[in-house]
C-alpha cells in the first residue's frame, strides 16, 4: 500500500455522506429510473466491479464515490434489462467536480498530488506544483479523484440530463 492510499483510506472514515443523486453512466431514458427501476431488482449494483452503484431508499440505482470510481466498463449497461441503462448510450457521468479551494491541501502550499495521480484523463491540472483545477473539458467524471482526497476537498454536483 503506498502512502497516499494509506491517508486516503484513512480519511475515509470521516468522509461526509454523499447527499446528491447521482446516477449510473448509459442513461437511456433519465425521466424512466423513477418508474422502472422499482421494479427491477438491482443487477447493475450487484455486477458493477468498482462497487460504486447502490440501490438507494426509493429503490433506485446511484453512484456513491466514497471508496471508488467508475471505470466504464458497461456490466451495468449491459446488466439492465429495461434498457434505462444502454451501452450505445455511453456518455460521462451526469456530475460536475470541482477543488474547494478552503478545504485543498495544495491551495495552502502543500504538495499534495493525490487527485491527478488516479486521473487517467490528465483532467486535473496544477499551476507550478500547488493549485489543482479539474478541466471539466477532459473530465469524464469517474469520481476516482473523490476517494483520494485526504480533505474532502473535491464535490461533486449532479448535472441535469439533456
Amino acid at each position: 500500500m503506498k502512502r497516499r492510499e494509506l491517508f486516503g483510506s484513512l480519511a475515509s472514515a470521516f468522509r461526509p455522506k454523499q447527499e446528491s443523486v447521482i446516477r449510473p453512466p448509459y442513461v437511456q431514458n433519465a425521466s424512466m429510473f423513477e418508474e422502472v427501476c422499482r421494479r427491477c431488482s438491482g443487477e447493475c449494483a450487484t455486477v458493477c466491479e468498482e462497487q460504486i452503484i447502490q440501490i438507494g431508499d426509493d429503490k433506485t440505482p446511484c453512484l456513491f464515490f466514497g471508496d471508488s470510481g467508475c471505470t466504464y466498463c458497461d456490466a451495468c449497461a449491459i446488466a439492465c434489462k429495461y434498457d434505462i441503462l444502454h451501452v450505445d448510450s455511453k456518455a460521462p457521468i451526469a456530475a460536475t467536480f470541482d477543488i474547494d479551494a478552503v478545504a485543498c491541501m495544495s491551495w495552502h502550499n502543500v504538495m499534495c498530488f493525490s487527485c491527478k495521480d488516479p486521473c487517467l484523463d490528465d483532467a486535473i491540472v496544477f499551476d507550478g506544483l500547488f493549485r489543482p483545477e479539474i478541466d471539466m473539458s477532459k473530465c469524464t467524471s469517474c469520481g476516482f479523484c473523490v476517494r483520494v482526497c485526504p480533505t474532502n476537498a473535491i464535490k461533486v454536483e449532479v448535472k441535469a440530463y439533456e
